[in-house]
């Protein structure tokens, strides 16, 4: 039996509040938002940065990928075999991406698919925008490229895929293999929270 973590708003929030003071050391000047997970945290953490960095007027962008899938017959999902891109940046992604402190922001690594195929497929509109500069340009312009990930939750899992050793990497909380039932995918969300406390009373 799939053991559950109900998650209510306020844990993201404080995890979110919490992992701020390192992810301002990173300093971000993008957060690129996977969807649907990745739009409540980056907003959230948008407000702590905020406060705390000289980027008053962070960005937030949205890319759409898709590593689940439905389960026949049921309202239930599954994880899928391949990611599927379903948005992106647009045409001048690399425009956007180039010579910026870019965070990659989801809510939760667990097979690592997503963000492993999010980070290479920006790095290669990064690749292309820097084609169209003068060859003397492209050296400097790649190293003030910068790439980071933060989550919710990590899970502690092996992973199918892997990131760059070097790259900055930071978790709200990382949690064992279970399945993280977030509010946003709740219908009675007073009821999901309810369960939340319930949960938390009973550890």
């Amino acid at each position: 039996m799939v053991q559950h973590l109900r998650v209510t708003y306020n844990d993201i929030h404080n995890l979110i509040r919490k992992s701020t003071p390192e992810i301002a050391s990173y300093n971000p000047d993008l957060l690129v938002a996977i969807g649907g997970g990745g739009f409540f945290p980056a907003r959230v953490m948008r407000t702590f940065l905020r406060e705390v960095t000289e980027h008053k007027a962070l960005q937030i962008q949205a890319i759409g990928l898709s590593l689940y899938e439905p389960v026949e017959g049921t309202s239930a999902e599954q994880i899928g075999q391949e990611v599927i891109r379903t948005q992106w940046l647009g045409p001048d992604s690399g425009k956007l991406l180039l010579g910026r402190r870019n965070l990659i922001v989801d809510e939760v690594d667990d097979t690592r698919k997503t963000l492993h195929y999010a980070l290479s497929e920006l790095q290669k509109d990064v690749e292309d925008e820097l084609l169209k500069h003068p060859e003397s340009e492209r050296a400097a312009l790649r190293e003030a490229t910068k790439f980071g990930v933060f989550v919710v939750h990590n899970k502690n899992k092996a992973k199918l895929a892997e990131l760059p050793s070097d790259l900055p990497y930071f978790a709200g909380a990382t949690v064992e293999d279970v399945w993280l039932d977030y509010p946003w995918e709740a219908m009675d969300i007073e009821e999901h929270d309810r369960h939340a406390a319930a949960d938390k009373a009973s550890n």
